[in-house]
């Protein structure tokens, strides 16, 4: 066998890769991958927990605040009520220096319970248009106005309340809460919005209505610490005030629950 010249080797090498070079080969290919930088011992990268895991649940949403805080710091003594239903930040998001507290006395024969403040309002509750028909009425009703509790479901004016999601807020148990503080004989409430508040499951589907064609409502009792209250629900002092009938029929009805 003939041993080639040394002195060829590179020339038969550098012909060859020109060889492949003509037939359009450039580069080596290995049929395993490999990688030339990182060691061979080297573990591939864990992939990222959002990564890992695409189809995990969003967080469940917050809990929205409850209105008026934890109820251990409520007024327990109705002397206590009305000044910090004034500052209490957590009763709205909206400011307090147009908030109006609720007034009369404690175990008042009438608690009076409207959504909200009038737009007229200044220092005291139901001053405006409303409030004068409210005063007519409870003289006609034999109550002087100012020997009834008045209070408003909402510390200030606010027109468009979600009610549904003040509720669920709630602002049904702080109304409770006032209620028992005052240890009235009666509740007569304006507005069929607020009876969400007070209604059973089985009652609420009637009266959260908005329509002022139906008839006030009567839940017979409202129970709260082992007491039971007479309630009233009718149609909000605004309509009674516009709408002659709704005024009549509300008379009716106070006659024959009052009676009874």
């Amino acid at each position: 066998m003939t041993t080639p010249d040394a002195s060829t080797i590179p020339d038969a090498l550098a012909a060859a890769l020109a060889w492949w070079r003509a037939a359009g080969v450039e580069d080596g290919f290995e049929d395993t991958a490999r990688s030339w930088i990182a060691p061979a011992s080297a573990a591939p990268e864990a992939l990222p927990a959002a990564k890992a895991a695409p189809d995990a649940p969003p967080p469940p949403p917050a809990e929205p605040p409850a209105i008026g805080g934890p109820d251990a710091q409520w007024p327990v003594a109705l002397a206590d009520f009305a000044s910090w239903w004034l500052r209490e930040p957590s009763l709205d998001p909206g400011r307090t220096h147009d908030r109006v507290a609720p007034r009369g006395p404690a175990a008042a024969a009438l608690m009076v319970i409207v959504p909200e403040p009038e737009r007229e309002d200044g220092e005291r509750l139901l001053s405006g248009p409303r409030g004068e028909l409210l005063g007519a009425m409870l003289k006609a009703m034999g109550h002087g106005e100012d020997a009834a509790y008045l209070a408003s479901a909402l510390p200030r004016f606010t027109p468009g309340a979600d009610w549904q999601a003040l509720r669920d807020a709630g602002l049904g148990r702080l109304l409770l809460h006032h209620i028992g503080i005052v240890a009235p004989r009666r509740i007569l409430v304006f507005g069929q919005a607020l009876a969400g508040l007070f209604a059973t499951d089985s009652h609420r589907s009637s009266l959260s209505g908005h329509d002022p064609a139906q008839k006030p409502a009567v839940l017979p009792l409202i129970y709260h610490e082992n007491r039971s209250v007479p309630l009233l629900v009718a149609h909000d002092l605004g309509v009674l005030r516009d709408r002659p009938f709704a005024k009549a029929a509300f008379w009716r009805q106070w006659l024959a629950w009052s009676e009874g």
